[in-house]
């Protein structure tokens, strides 16, 4: 994959390398050359100076064989101009704008771009918004705070209560995809076989349920 990421501050820096690591082919863009010190003397992909929406810029970087575009400057009109500028100039399938402003991310939401809120999990966010693999928050708030994930469960915990899952990997069941259809549940709910279930959790502990709901109920016992 190509990835085309504007901004190479903290979080831009931190992106940039975690996607070269994986192999996938990065191209940075920042207006002061001096921020691309962050990447380091491994860093393999490309360094562009320039504005992060401006079209010579974007296209130096590669934008129109980009598969994801990451606006993660420090301002949150560059951010958001660079983001529709890539979706709707480029044709990017999947871009994602880092928003310090609550209220502006919501608007934002409105109008199909994703926003990453300015807190201590926006890298690891904004690989998972890039990259298809792992734990996927299906919707957050725009805080960032908290989120809906579909839980990976042990086959053991059919036949078990909903509220045991839920006791051992602290998150609360919003609903079940069951047979097709979506169904809430309620405290007499058992997990039923090829039971998809989605539930919220604090976005600090997102990391641990895969861990907890892998686990057999009697290892909580």
């Amino acid at each position: 994959m190509h990835i085309v990421i504007m901004g190479c501050g903290r979080v831009g820096s931190a992106l940039a390398l975690a996607l070269n690591r994986a192999g996938h082919s990065v191209a940075v863009i920042d207006r002061d050359e001096s921020a691309f010190r962050r990447l380091g003397p491994d860093f393999t992909g490309e360094q562009i100076r320039g504005v992060g929406f401006d079209r010579d810029t974007l296209i130096k970087a590669r934008i129109t064989e980009a598969h994801a575009f990451a606006a993660v400057s420090s301002g949150d009109n560059s951010n958001i101009i660079a983001a529709r500028v890539a979706r709707e100039q480029f044709g990017v399938p999947t871009v994602v704008a880092r928003i310090y402003d609550a209220k502006r991310a919501q608007v934002y939401e409105r109008l199909g771009i994703p926003t990453v809120a300015t807190v201590p999990w926006t890298t690891d966010r904004l690989l998972r918004a890039i990259l298809p693999e792992g734990l996927i928050s299906e919707w957050r708030d725009p805080s960032g705070t908290g989120t809906i994930v579909n839980v990976p469960y042990n086959p053991v915990w059919v036949g078990r209560p909903v509220a045991e899952l839920e006791e051992q990997v602290q998150v609360r069941v919003a609903f079940i995809v069951r047979f097709g259809a979506s169904v809430l549940p309620t405290p007499e709910s058992v997990i039923q076989e090829g039971d998809v279930i989605y539930a919220a959790a604090l976005s600090q502990h997102v990391k641990a349920v895969p861990e907890l709901a892998g686990r057999s109920p009697e290892d909580e016992s």
